[in-house]
């Protein structure tokens, strides 16, 4: 089992950043490649960004390349995605996720463990 608690959602103005975490617990952390969601009302989850379980190899949606950076710190046991130059359309809950896999999904179908979910409120 793992538990997944995510951190760092909040109001924002359209162009300013957060950063949101994803703390760890349960099982080893290294082992599962890890995913940001999202989910706006009245939509479907939608794939933000994944990353592989050593770091190297990330995924993003195409909304957000160039705007966001998923990283990772396994010491930590910790998943970030750095979000800049949002925009109202980003407003959504985010989720991370995790997935017992050395390949990257960007379906939430794949993901094993879920958290809670932080909001993240894009005001123009």
């Amino acid at each position: 089992q793992v538990r997944l608690v995510e951190s760092g959602g909040g109001l924002v103005q359209a162009g300013e950043s957060l950063r949101l975490s994803c703390a760890a617990s349960g099982r080893t952390f290294s082992d599962y490649a890890m995913g940001w969601f999202r989910q706006a009302p009245g939509s479907e989850r939608e794939f933000v960004a994944a990353i592989s379980w050593s770091g190297e190899s990330t995924y993003y949606q195409d909304s957000v390349k160039g705007r966001f950076t998923i990283s990772r710190d396994n010491a930590k046991n910790t998943v970030y995605l750095q979000m800049n130059s949002l925009k109202p359309e980003d407003t959504a809950v985010y989720r991370c996720a995790a997935d017992y896999s050395i390949v990257v999904y960007k379906t939430p179908e794949k993901y094993d463990y879920w958290g809670q979910g932080t909001q993240v409120t894009v005001s123009s």
